[in-house]
């Protein structure tokens, strides 16, 4: 039998709980004897029945810590295993879609018949419709208590069907149930002759179920990296669950933002004989061939298959639940995935409010609000517009510890033209070329004239290792030279204002003008900065060719700009030394013996 998770969504005491009591109950997926103790235990304290009550006795065992989670219902049909999930608010119901392990194919909503529509009733719709929920029954329920009038039932489901067209959602059917009386939940119902569509079981068994995505490109978000030292075994897995597509040893993968690449050397799975092939909804792992950096937050791909986007500027669709508005100039944190970064509002583009649709431009965007917003992140991240695939094109954002809001990254927009590139076509072309080509300084200064930009965080000893190096390549000989910030910062950029907004920019641009003169004379020359981000590397390349640049990375973390060496401290100058050396004599910059 196939597995489907459904989500039930609704306003508070719509009977969202009444209908999940009623069908574990007709479906008998209740633990033996717990339907007549729940009504025994009413009895007693002279309280009428309710399904209701049959999940906060589950609620109960949950506490005792019993594995029934009441929050994760199960039951079955002849058909399939139903894991239904109760979203009692809207954080839930964002955090259980987007960051939960199991997220819903399809969803019940849950109308009051008596008391009608209601905001929350359209903004769980609206929620459906911006996580690319298709799949969607509504159930106007509480029929007894309006007397099974067919007329208060057509009218809700016009207003309703109104709505939801506007917003790109037709459910698959309208049920008039009562989960107290259990009409049309799993059997179809005397009190409603005028219903001739199929129950709510039924429904369930009519939706379709989604097979995980293997067809798509291979993707996977780096959930951890795990080094294991007993009895020999140097394994370094790297781990997380396969959002789509499939992979098997041998292949070629590529790690995002960076672009690191690597090829599978083994397949690892948990408690699980080696497969042959992951594929997408395993929680698996896999070796590589080639030692590199990776840390939680990359998103793996193949090579060869579609590129997920790399940026720092999305446009996005989001629903806000903050309790203090959503304002430009204060930084959140973005999840998507397994990464997690930093971000501030660039443009509120349009605000919507989810209840009533109505659009507006305004600089905020208040509680149970839908946006258009353009995110500027502090550095790339790499995933997939929603459009394209929806598993890592879904996020939630993070405000003071408290997910605040979610939604869907629509659109990824160019980087800001950075200064570079922006300020390159005013950079005059060389009047004079040199008539000494560069391969004659090469050969004569016995060296290839390379830029070796060393960078990390502050306080890592970036510039002690920075000097040490030109010391060591000046006695052997090399024409070498070591421009540090200071010099940068007193010197070339000495005009720039502490305080201007485009002096990290401006300062980067004229460093590597100087550095490009510098290479052209045939020098080896070192440069020190803090987190050059890969946005700084690739402004760097507009004007130095990569050929000519080697990039260093000191420090334990981070790391995500694309480097060739990482050294994850400086505890021996001569060690970091030695490493940067030999990763020159590996590039030809200068020449290894043998």
């Amino acid at each position: 039998m196939e597995d489907m998770n459904i989500v039930i969504v609704g306003h508070v005491d719509h009977g969202k709980s009444t209908v999940v009591g009623r069908l574990l109950a007709d479906t008998d997926s209740l633990p033996e004897g717990r339907l007549e103790q729940v009504r025994e235990t009413c009895k007693r304290n002279a309280k009428p029945f309710e399904y209701a009550f049959l999940l906060d006795a589950l609620k109960d065992e949950q506490a005792q810590g019993i594995t029934i989670d009441a929050a994760r219902c199960f039951f079955k049909t002849r058909l399939r295993n139903y894991m239904i999930i109760d979203a009692p608010g809207h954080v839930e119901f964002l955090k259980n879609m987007v960051t939960g392990a199991s997220r819903a194919e399809a969803a019940l909503l849950v109308i009051d018949a008596a008391e009608g529509i209601r905001e929350n009733t359209r903004r769980h719709g609206y929620l459906l419709s911006m996580l690319g929920i298709r799949q969607v029954a509504v159930l106007v329920n509480k029929m007894d208590l309006v007397a099974y009038d067919r007329l208060r039932f057509e009218k809700t489901v016009q207003e309703y069907a109104d709505f939801l067209k506007r917003i790109g959602i037709i459910p698959s059917a309208y049920i008039p149930t009562s989960g107290m009386e259990g009409d049309n939940i799993a059997r179809h119902s005397a009190n409603t002759p005028w219903f001739t569509g199929r129950t709510v079981l039924e429904e369930l068994d009519h939706f379709q179920s989604s097979k995980p995505p293997v067809s798509q490109p291979f993707r996977m978000p780096v959930q951890g990296v795990y080094k294991f030292t007993r009895k020999g075994d140097n394994r370094r897995i790297i781990a997380g669950t396969i959002e789509s597509g499939r992979l098997q040893a041998g292949e070629e993968v590529v790690f995002y933002p960076s672009g690191k690449t690597s090829r599978v050397r083994t397949l690892e799975g948990f408690n699980r004989e080696t497969p042959q092939c992951l594929e997408a909804g395993w929680a698996a792992g896999f070796t590589l061939e080639e030692q590199i950096y990776v840390k939680r937050g990359d998103l793996v791909c193949k090579a060869g298959e579609p590129r997920p986007r790399v940026t720092s500027r999305v446009k996005v669709n989001l629903f806000w639940l903050g309790k203090e508005p959503l304002v430009p100039k204060k930084e959140y944190v973005l999840k998507l995935g397994t990464a997690k970064m930093g971000f501030r509002i660039e443009e509120i583009v349009r605000v919507l409010d989810a209840a009533t649709l109505q659009a507006g431009k305004r600089d905020w965007v208040a509680r149970h609000e839908v946006a258009e917003c353009i995110l500027k992140l502090k550095k790339a991240i790499a995933f997939d517009q929603a459009w394209e695939l929806a598993q890592t094109g879904r996020f939630v954002i993070v405000d003071r510890y408290e997910i605040a809001g979610g939604g869907i990254v629509d659109e990824a927009l160019e980087e800001q033209p950075a200064p570079l590139r922006e300020r390159l076509p005013l950079r005059h072309e060389p009047g004079e070329k040199s008539v000494i080509l560069p391969e004659e300084r090469a050969e004569r200064y016995n060296q290839r004239a390379t830029l070796i930009v060393i960078t990390g965080p502050e306080g890592v000893g970036k510039q002690t290792l920075a000097r040490a190096l030109e010391k060591k390549l000046f006695e052997e000989g090399k024409i070498v030279y070591f421009w540090g910030t200071g010099n940068v910062l007193s010197g070339a950029s000495a005009d720039l204002g502490k305080s201007a907004n485009n002096r990290r920019p401006e300062q980067l641009r004229r460093m590597t003008e100087v550095a490009r003169i510098l290479l052209d004379a045939g020098v080896i020359l070192i440069i020190t900065a803090a987190e050059l981000s890969p946005e700084d590397l690739a402004a760097i390349r507009t004007v130095i060719e990569a050929g000519r640049i080697e990039t260093v990375w000191v420090g334990e973390e981070g790391g995500d700009s694309g480097y060739d060496l990482q050294i994850p401290a400086v505890n021996s100058e001569e060690t970091a030394v030695g490493a940067v050396k030999e990763l020159l004599q590996d590039r030809g910059v200068i020449f290894k013996a043998w």
